[in-house]
């Protein structure tokens, strides 16, 4: 037993499953917000194998496409739970990585030592929302195909090379046959990048170590991270499934679009274009410009102002639990983070095409005002 025990001392896998997991030193007062790092890995894992699954089924082919989901949901067996588990398991993964990037604002989790976490997260949200949105196109619905259209005309904004970047992504002149095939390949790459990227992000967060609620380095007791936190993020875990479950009982197809439930046809374009709902907020934040080129640059800057908070913020206190200006800030930010997303869904008319553009401004705002409200503190 000794010598078997000595041997798993001396494998460098089990070394690093000792020193990075098992005797892993976490604070010691870390909450349940914390969990949602492990939960969005756990759905992230799901939706690969759900993923590879749903592929062996699925014939890249506009003729086809539709009628090869509608196979999958009613002759499958277990295919409509499964089709279901993928679609939803998107929406699951976005609202783990919401909370999980609201964690971060709110707590500092972007500060020095952990400026290369806080920037290999905001390049996982973006293959987030790159895979998110190629997924959506692969059921070839009418939504799927008018997304499509609309999105990746946006391309077509960036002077000089947008042209040529529409017309590589559609493989012609219009969404057809070469485009879901550029987007079912790109979809099933991009998960495994997303995953190689989530391995460098707990990486970086073990050479730092991680933040906690107070907002301090030194003088914080550490724990091993099992079974304490082994046991604290099994039990958020169990509790995400049974909400997840029961979504996927109870109601699918709530957060999908009706219309994509009818196969896509280029000669009838919907009364109402729509992404996903975690698309909606940036979504708004494109409409409101009424210049392409500038919605565009107002959404792309709407998530890589992310990347300027270790610089505006400078203050030497990092929680939000001591900044009480801050902490109203938060709360307002997601108050407009949720308006943006109402307004993304509806239509581009008075009044809420006014009200989008006093809320787009209300978000920058919030990082505007962040380096404002926290300068007092230096001094």
């Amino acid at each position: 037993m000794q010598s078997i025990m000595l041997r798993l001392r001396q494998n460098s896998l089990f070394n690093v499953y000792v020193n990075h997991a098992e005797w892993y030193p976490s604070p010691a007062n870390l909450n349940y917000f914390w969990g949602f790092g492990s939960i969005a890995l756990g759905v992230l894992v799901s939706q690969i194998v759900s993923g590879v699954l749903l592929a062996m089924h699925y014939n890249a082919n506009i003729n086809l496409a539709f009628n090869d989901v509608e196979h999958i949901m009613r002759d499958v067996v277990g295919g409509d739970g499964l089709r279901y588990l993928h679609a939803n398991g998107a929406s699951m993964f976005f609202i783990s990585v919401y909370v999980h990037i609201g964690r971060g604002l709110f707590y500092g989790s972007y500060f020095y030592p952990r400026i290369t976490l806080w920037y290999s997260g905001v390049i996982l949200f973006f293959l987030m929302m790159a895979a998110g949105f190629l997924g959506y196109v692969l059921p070839w619905g009418q939504m799927s195909f008018w997304g499509a259209t609309v999105i990746t005309n946006f391309f077509s904004a960036i002077p000089v090379v947008g042209g040529a970047i529409v017309e590589w992504l559609w493989g012609g002149f219009s969404v057809d046959q070469p485009t879901l095939n550029r987007f079912f390949s790109l979809h099933f790459l991009i998960p495994f990048l997303l995953a190689g990227v989530a391995i460098i992000h707990i990486a970086l967060l073990h050479e730092h170590g991680s933040n906690n609620p107070l907002g301090i380095n030194e003088n914080i007791k550490k724990i091993p991270f099992l079974t304490y936190y082994g046991i604290k993020d099994l039990f958020g875990i169990m509790l995400f499934i049974v909400f997840f479950v029961y979504f996927l009982v109870n109601c699918p197809n709530l957060l999908g679009h009706a219309d994509n439930y009818i196969e896509a046809l280029p000669l009838v374009t919907p009364a109402h274009i729509v992404p996903e709902w975690y698309f909606l907020p940036f979504y708004a934040i494109l409409r409101t410009i009424p210049d392409k080129l500038g919605g565009v640059i107002a959404m792309v800057v709407a998530i890589l102002i992310l990347l300027s908070l270790p610089f505006l913020d400078t203050s030497k206190i990092r929680s939000g639990l001591f900044k009480p200006l801050h902490f109203i800030n938060f709360i307002l930010f997601i108050c407009v983070t949720l308006c943006l997303g109402w307004l993304g869904q509806s239509v581009v008319e008075f009044p809420f095409s006014n009200l989008s553009e006093v809320v787009t401004i209300l978000y920058f705002f919030y990082f505007i005002s962040h380096f404002r409200l926290t300068t007092q503190y230096v001094k």
